[in-house]
């Protein structure tokens, strides 16, 4: 089987590439950069259809990621938007998995236990807009999607390093109150990728097996001696003070709503969907030490 890897040069695309290939597939990787293993195709995901020759599925991984500003809304949309579309209109009917994330979900509503059919909506900034868009897209193709959570792991260039900025002298400063978190390990989202091929279309859940406490998931990772818990409402309301000042700026403020939201609201995935297809994750955090493995 030959199965293309969209984005395989990023964090989760190479850990997908190098799954698929322990399969005994035939990897064509898509993107600007080659990918860990097998064949590179240039793809530039704002400008033209993917070649897909010889393919015989396509994971899809390819996005623009992480918290943007409004200003960067265009780029966001011609990525995870119209490169989708692309991408779709080239894959002609073979088997597509699209990988999502969580924050198309809506924030506003209770998230202590969240399925597929959660109210999408009520989005911070242009990545959970344009997710949300893009999936709408795949799942109208007939594609199989993933909504993994807070993706973590070796290499990880975006939740960890930003977690890291609330620890400072072995203490940890953190909004809110200790809740319960969904998070994923880059393998238990490769090997579902991959086994998602075989998948009925529509949304799945993906996330490790069971949540973490907040606090005791930092604790393990990082060197925290102490935990100090700030009150959730003036940080989120400095938040949207310190977004309105960035507006005009084409920088990323370092203190979002968005990020407020990951740390203080409680926000478990139920798996039941994908554990039902035969979803196994087997990495947790355990396995996982920052600046380690």
């Amino acid at each position: 089987m030959r199965i293309t890897v969209t984005g395989a040069s990023g964090f989760c695309g190479a850990a997908v590439a190098q799954a698929a290939a322990a399969t005994g597939a035939e990897v064509v990787c898509l993107g600007r950069r080659p990918g860990p293993v097998g064949e590179h195709r240039y793809w530039d995901a704002t400008m033209a259809r993917p070649d897909l020759s010889g393919v015989d599925a396509v994971i899809h991984l390819a996005a623009a990621v992480g918290d943007p500003t409004p200003r960067q809304e265009a780029w966001f949309r011609a990525v995870n938007v119209d490169g989708t579309r692309r991408l779709l209109a080239a894959a002609q009917g073979r088997p597509v998995v699209w990988v999502s994330s969580a924050s198309v979900y809506d924030p506003r509503r209770g998230t202590d236990w969240v399925t597929e059919e959660h109210p999408i909506g009520g989005h911070h900034n242009p990545y959970g807009r344009t997710k949300a868009a893009g999936e709408r897209l795949a799942l109208a193709a007939g594609a199989v999607v993933l909504r993994p959570r807070a993706v973590y792991g070796p290499g990880d260039p975006h939740l960890l390093p930003r977690l890291a900025q609330l620890v400072r002298g072995g203490v940890a400063w953190l909004p809110g109150a200790d809740v319960s978190l969904s998070l994923t390990h880059v393998d238990n989202l490769a090997d579902a990728c991959v086994a998602a091929l075989d998948w009925p279309p529509g949304a799945y859940n993906i996330a490790d097996a069971t949540p973490y406490r907040r606090d005791a998931a930092l604790q393990q990772v990082f060197p925290i001696t102490r935990v100090v818990h700030l009150p959730a409402a003036p940080v989120r309301m400095a938040a949207r003070l310190v977004e309105a000042a960035a507006r005009p700026l084409p920088i990323t403020p370092r203190l979002t709503r968005y990020a407020v939201d990951q740390l203080t609201r409680p926000f478990v995935l139920d798996l039941s969907r994908a554990m039902a297809q035969g979803y196994r994750p087997e990495r947790t955090l355990a396995d996982f030490r920052a600046g380690g493995r």
